[in-house]
């Protein structure tokens, strides 16, 4: 019966820097554009023209009840 050699090749001596330095470059990116795009104002409300808006609220008149308490 032979036997089973299992041989474990080294282990790789990279440790991730070049992943780490893309994801530090994305964030920079992203944390830049979005000031950016603060300072030109494109996060704010758009501006509208002259508002024409019409709003009419009819509130009843309170009437009272039968023990003298008012109620709408």
């Amino acid at each position: 019966m032979a036997d089973t050699i299992v041989t474990n090749s080294p282990g790789t001596s990279d440790s991730g820097a070049a992943g780490w330095a893309v994801a530090l470059v994305i964030v920079i990116a992203v944390v830049v554009g979005g000031i950016v795009m603060y300072q030109r104002g494109m996060f704010g409300t758009p501006e509208s023209s002259e508002d024409t808006t019409n709003i009419n609220v009819t509130i009843p008149t309170p009437v009272p009840d039968t023990t003298g308490n008012t109620k709408p």
